[in-house]
């Protein structure tokens, strides 16, 4: 799951193109995108376009605000398969949280809080949660954070830490805000990747090719890493030399990876 596009919940008329876009997830959004006043209509015109079959996330309203109960209750519908849960920061109230859901949907915490950063490895850790994402835009605001990508530096490598602890997924990178700079999509993707995130959350469907095609290894790569497989079956040794590199076990993990990313993509 590369990329995850957001779709205002009050906008059903995007939710078919957002399903279309070839993003890897669509998140129909309950929360910020929604108006509070619009937030009863939009959870009822999503589960009545649930019944039409496609499989999807909902971010629904954080714990503790007056919608979050009615959207719990949402997530007992056909056809949706994850949870985006806004700032998360508490074990104990995810856990909590997940004893109210269905076997068949499964938690995305999204760490959007300094509290939530601290506690990303017990959040990690906690009952039916497949992976968490990044809230960069708020972590920014609660932190009192310029925006500048080295001042997330620590935040984004914590999160990629804990799920690796945790044997999770690696996390989704947060937005791009710039909708019409490409370069700098790229740059964002190229970056989150050279972290250890495997996808990133798109707020437009111009975004999503990009992005997944960022987290896609490329023909370079690929067919770099096929060779050293293919190397390490014929050299029978547990390290050998190829290309004038030292090839042993933990590159030839790597390049398993690769190709196994490779065919899910």
């Amino acid at each position: 799951m590369r990329s995850w596009l957001f779709v205002p919940g009050d906008r059903p008329e995007r939710f078919d193109k957002a399903v279309a876009s070839g993003a890897d997830m669509v998140v129909l959004d309950l929360e910020d995108a929604v108006r509070a006043e619009a937030k009863d209509a939009a959870r009822e015109t999503i589960a009545g376009w649930l019944t039409q079959g496609s499989r999807v996330a909902v971010r629904i309203n954080g714990i503790g605000t007056r919608w979050h109960a009615d959207d719990v209750a949402l997530l007992q519908s056909p056809g949706i398969v994850a949870v985006l849960l806004p700032k998360a920061e508490q074990a104990e109230a995810l856990k909590s949280f997940a004893a109210a859901l269905p076997d068949s949907v499964v938690i995305v915490p999204l760490i959007e809080t300094a509290l939530g950063i601290w506690n990303a490895r017990e959040l990690a850790a906690a009952p039916g949660v497949a992976r968490m994402a990044f809230g960069s835009v708020d972590f920014q605001l609660d932190c009192g954070m310029d925006g500048n990508p080295q001042s997330l530096l620590y935040a984004r490598s914590r999160l990629v830490l804990t799920s690796a602890i945790a044997r999770i997924a690696p996390p989704v990178d947060g937005v791009t805000l710039r909708l019409d700079d490409i370069k700098q999509l790229r740059s964002d993707v190229a970056a989150a990747r050279s972290l250890g995130f495997g996808g990133k959350l798109c707020i437009h469907p111009s975004q999503v090719a990009h992005v997944n095609a960022g987290f896609q290894p490329d023909a370079d790569a690929l067919a770099r890493a096929r060779k050293i497989v293919d190397a390490a079956m014929t050299s029978g040794r547990g390290a050998f030399r190829l290309d004038g590199q030292l090839i042993d076990e933990p590159v030839i993990e790597q390049a398993k990876r690769i190709l196994a990313w490779a065919n899910r993509s």
